[in-house]
């Protein structure tokens, strides 16, 4: 935090709101909005819940067109909510420990921190497959359906953090800057100052990830509908967040990484682990097992009982 305030300083003093370079996209507009006397919310608090509403929708469609339970969607999506809200919250703590210097029943505190993405996607993943079980639905199936939608929704909640001014990267002068330059409240810090848009960033490359996984799907990759899929979309979509995580102001702890960047590389190469056993040891090990039959002595041969 200090590094970053003492460079925001430092761009402050380069560039105040009005002489932001001309390259720089520069966003000047109201991030909140009045829905009645005494409610007002940020716009993305309501895009963030419209993409909600249509990746729900979407997932559904594709439910029953792979004659799966659409009502089953429910209490999956349910399912998943514990453990995004525990893994999001354990890697905010890994990501900021200062924050939870009080101790650590400040980890249930909602007012303290946040969630960091990486570990709250794994968490969910968990627990919905683990409800999903429960339910006696088929978990790969669900999976493989789910994953466009997941994507998509990473995509959309990325950009929606431009209607915030959240999200934003290093401080940056070149031609594809961003600043913030209007009274806002805007979420990040210094957001008149040009940085790096690491939200459009990430939302860019997760939308390569969905573009590479349909295109694999088309081919057959995941015909088998196993639930590797996902795995295969998730471990893509945290190396773009580890790529992505070099430009962020947070302070690297490995190489050029930060330590929300190197959550990213472990659950990609725990997703990639698990596509390979689903996808392949598992299926490989029932067709040996099928193919398995017991070995009878000829009957003329046969000792008697």
């Amino acid at each position: 935090m200090t590094r970053e305030l003492s460079a925001s300083r430092h761009f402050r003093h380069r560039y105040t709101a009005a002489t932001v370079p001309t390259a720089v996209i520069a966003f000047d507009f109201d991030p909140l909005v009045q829905l009645a006397a005494n409610l007002i919310v940020r716009w993305q608090t309501l895009v963030l819940a419209l993409i909600v509403l249509i990746c729900l929708a979407t997932a559904a469609v594709l439910a029953r067109r792979d004659a799966l339970r659409a009502d089953d969607l429910l209490y999956i999506v349910i399912g998943a909510a514990p453990g995004a809200v525990v893994g999001g919250r354990i890697g905010y703590a890994l990501l900021v420990p200062e924050a939870f210097s009080g101790g650590p029943l400040t980890l249930l505190d909602p007012a303290v921190g946040g969630l960091e993405l990486g570990l709250a996607v794994a968490g969910g993943v968990v627990t919905a497959s683990i409800v999903a079980a429960l339910l006696g639905a088929p978990v790969g199936r669900w999976a493989h359906v789910a994953t466009i939608p997941l994507l998509t929704a990473i995509v959309a909640g990325k950009l929606a953090m431009v209607l915030a001014g959240s999200g934003q990267g290093r401080f940056f002068d070149g031609d594809w800057a961003t600043a913030f330059v209007g009274p806002g409240p805007w979420v990040s810090l210094a957001p008149d100052v040009p940085s790096h848009p690491a939200q459009v960033y990430e939302a860019l490359g997760t939308t390569l990830v969905a573009l590479i996984v349909l295109t694999a799907s088309s081919l057959g990759a995941f015909r088998g509908r196993d639930g590797s899929r996902l795995l295969v979309g998730i471990a893509l979509w945290c190396v773009v967040r580890a790529a992505v995580s070099t430009t962020w102001r947070d302070p690297v702890v490995a190489g050029p990484l930060p330590v929300g960047g190197v959550i990213a590389l472990v659950v990609a190469a725990g997703a990639l682990v698990l596509a390979v056993v689903v996808g392949v040891w598992l299926p490989r090990r029932s067709r040996a097992m099928a193919g398995a039959q017991p070995a009878w002595p000829d009957p003329e041969t046969r000792p008697p009982f």
